[in-house]
């Protein structure tokens, strides 16, 4: 019986001794970028003899400590379930030598750790510029270039001292089949590229490169831009007319349009009363003219114009007394046209005093009478028909 347990007990330690063998990761991988560092391995899921879930231990040292007796590891992922480990955050110096470590755990087994060397300066990759910007300087081009930037958001120069940029640049002229693309080399940030045609579009792309350990980063994606130079007589000329145009649209036409409705609507000459009766809507108040329609009933009668008879007004001087030295004889006014001598005249009496208004007899002169009737005989007119209107119009010298 003693011979049977022992058999049973020495089963039991060699099932024990199988199922706590883990199997480790496989194919530890970096993937890095400037400084950004992502450990990743494979595992296979079914080589799991337990039936729990198996999880991952990861954590790093620096290389010169390898040597040491006690060995402090720096754990950066601890149980995880995931088959990758971020360091990008664990301060590791960009000129440092480190050793990378990894293993599985399910319950209370663990596998063996598998190692792996990493020193970023010779294994992390190298990112394109951030940002590139053109710009036309006449007939050239200038290129701005924006460092990579780390995980901090900081400048890639910081750890790499001899960075610098390769550019490429083409013209879209060019034919594609044997496009050979100009190249500059430049660790400056801002580039002017040489030998451009003036008004021609070229296109750029740009690398940055690392020669002690021949780093190379991607390409950044094609930006074209043209360049620019003298302006040409054609370009001056469409100027021109567009501003002629522009002027048109805003100056011109509106004012056109304002004089229109201003004389259409608000004419400075007034239409009679009697014409505009017609043509405006009474029953709505308004005094602004309408349309006639074809069904519009508008009566016209013959209308007459005459010019207008203007009648001179003649202004006949006062009388004044004659001179001392005449004589006036109220009884020698007659009518010298009837006799036929065609003279008129007024005459003083004798033995006056000159005194005016009065004869030698000392009766009134009837003056004012007199004087019309002179008028009235030189126009050919008989003093009795002084009521009667006549259209002629007589110069009058008096």
């Amino acid at each position: 019986m003693n011979v049977g347990f022992a058999l049973v007990l020495i089963w039991s330690l060699t099932i024990t001794n199988v199922l706590a063998e883990l199997p480790v990761p496989q194919n530890l991988t970096l993937l890095t970028l400037n400084t950004e560092y992502l450990l990743t391995w494979d595992w296979d899921r079914d080589q799991t003899t337990t039936g729990n879930t198996v999880t991952f231990t990861a954590e790093y040292m620096g290389k010169y400590k390898m040597q040491r007796k006690k060995k402090n590891w720096s754990r950066v992922c601890e149980r995880t379930i995931h088959t990758h480990c971020n360091f990008t955050g664990s301060d590791l110096h960009y000129l440092g030598m480190y050793v990378l470590r990894v293993r599985a755990s399910a319950d209370e087994l663990n596998s063996d750790w598998v190692l792996k060397d990493f020193c970023p300066d010779k294994d992390a990759a190298l990112g394109p510029p951030s940002r590139v910007e053109l710009a036309p300087v006449g007939n050239l081009l200038d290129v701005t270039i924006s460092d990579p930037l780390t995980s901090t958001q900081g400048s890639m120069k910081e750890h790499v001292l001899s960075l610098y940029y390769h550019i490429l640049y083409w013209s879209l002229s060019d034919d594609p089949r044997g496009l050979k693309p100009n190249v500059v080399n430049s660790i400056n940030n801002l580039v002017t590229l040489p030998e451009l045609e003036a008004w021609t579009w070229y296109c750029v792309m740009v690398q940055s490169r690392y020669d002690y350990y021949n780093k190379t980063s991607g390409y950044t994606a094609p930006q074209c831009m043209q360049t620019e130079g003298d302006t040409q007589w054609w370009q001056i000329f469409l100027y021109f007319l567009v501003s002629l145009v522009v002027c048109f649209l805003l100056v011109l036409l509106p004012y056109t349009f304002f004089r229109f409705y201003k004389y259409t609507f608000y004419p400075t000459i007034q239409l009679p009363a009697y014409i505009q009766e017609y043509l405006c809507d009474s029953s709505l108040g308004s005094e602004m003219p309408i349309l006639l329609t074809p069904e519009s009933e508008l009566c016209c009668d013959n209308l007459s114009v005459y010019a207008e008879v203007v009648l001179l007004e003649i202004h006949i001087p006062p009388f004044t007394a004659p001179p001392s030295g005449l004589q006036h004889d109220s009884s020698r006014h007659s009518r010298q046209g009837s006799e036929g001598s065609g003279d008129s005249g007024v005459y003083s009496t004798e033995g006056g005093s000159g005194q005016q208004g009065s004869s030698g007899g000392g009766e009134p002169i009837r003056r004012d009478k007199e004087v019309d009737k002179v008028k009235l005989e030189e126009m050919g007119e008989e003093p009795g028909d002084e009521g009667v209107p006549d259209e002629r119009v007589v110069d009058v010298c008096v």
